[in-house]
């Protein structure tokens, strides 16, 4: 496997770069990680319920979790559940947002070779402290099997753009979906719930931010520092989508999965500047206006936008990985009951 370097991205505009240039690639090819996986042999034969704990074994090496996701895939992944997707309960709390103005400059010298701009950091600023009502976020991205059966039932007119075809592969059942709009997400939310009966919706970028960064507001879901094995960003070196949840390491505080990279989540939020703040008038805001803010990062990013306070969104371009996972109001009496 060629390492994956941005060499040459400071201070590069990152939209006027090929797609490869972008995310630190050569012209030719090179050779990704788990370009084949030899434990699909060992697991291909093993039972569904065996195969789902597996791909969230942290203690098994990252090609056998794949290994085990690709098996689940093809044999029906029994956590991707279109009608009862798995939801987590996220207390009532007071959550630190943001990043302190005083974090800029370190923040930016850090990021600044993966092609980051200073005005994109300052949009994160200044940290506050957020009232955030008891919800629920789900444990993992809306998948591309969850995501078919809505096509198939509503007859959607707005395919995934990277559905080679309109269609995709079976072995990538359970990876996140993506190249969706805000709107099909919101459209995806809203028949779910009328489906099932429940409140279905996005979750707010504060609401986000919370269940990734926990009420301390971590830099990252797991805590403070950087850790290649905990997301499937550009440094895993895999240049793909992975089965939801194949990074246990990155598990934040309330149990969800995939908060870090895989692909880029959008929010119900519609960017802004934060209290206190001022508008940061960046590419995405001079391209499109008022956009729908997305977190969390993907796999054809660097870590930079897998940060939890990271304010991104959808640049009309196909490096903008566009994926999306589902909150949830709780009942009433369930609220009441437990004093929220």
């Amino acid at each position: 496997m060629t390492e994956i370097v941005p060499a040459g991205l400071v201070d590069a505009d990152i939209n006027s770069l090929t797609d490869r240039a972008a995310m630190g690639l050569p012209d030719h090819y090179v050779r990704p990680r788990a370009e084949s996986l030899p434990p699909f042999r060992r697991v291909a034969g093993l039972g569904r319920g065996e195969l789902a704990a597996m791909v969230e074994d942290a203690s098994l090496d990252l090609e056998s979790r794949l290994a085990s996701g690709a098996a689940l895939a093809l044999a029906g992944d029994p956590r991707i559940r279109p009608d009862d997707p798995p939801m987590l309960d996220v207390p009532a709390g007071q959550a630190a947002i943001g990043t302190p103005v005083g974090d800029i400059d370190a923040l930016h010298q850090d990021s600044a070779r993966f092609g980051v701009r200073r005005p994109w950091i300052e949009k994160e600023c200044p940290r506050h402290i957020h009232t955030v009502a008891a919800f629920r976020i789900a444990a993992y991205p809306v998948t591309n099997a969850e995501y078919a059966v809505f096509l198939h039932e509503t007859g959607h007119r707005e395919i995934p753009s990277g559905w080679h075809y309109g269609r995709f592969t079976p072995a990538v059942a359970n990876h996140p979906v993506h190249t969706v709009t805000a709107e099909s997400a919101d459209t995806y939310a809203r028949w779910l719930g009328a489906r099932t009966g429940r409140a279905f919706r996005l979750p707010t970028e504060q609401e986000w931010e919370y269940a990734a960064g926990g009420p301390e507001g971590h830099r990252y879901p797991w805590g403070g520092k950087w850790s290649a094995d905990a997301a499937n960003t550009l440094e895993s070196g895999l240049l793909m989508t992975t089965p939801v949840g194949a990074f246990p390491d990155g598990r934040s505080w309330c149990g969800a999965l995939d908060m870090a990279g895989n692909v880029e989540e959008y929010t119900s939020s519609v960017y802004g500047p934060y209290p206190g703040g001022q508008l940061v008038r960046d590419d995405l805001y001079l391209r499109l206006g008022a956009y729908r803010i997305a977190r969390g990062g993907a796999f054809n990013r660097f870590r930079d936008l897998a940060r939890c306070q990271r304010r991104h969104g959808p640049y009309p371009r196909s490096l903008y990985a566009m994926g999306f996972r589902l909150a949830e109001d709780p009942p009433a009496g369930a609220a009441a009951a437990d004093g929220r």
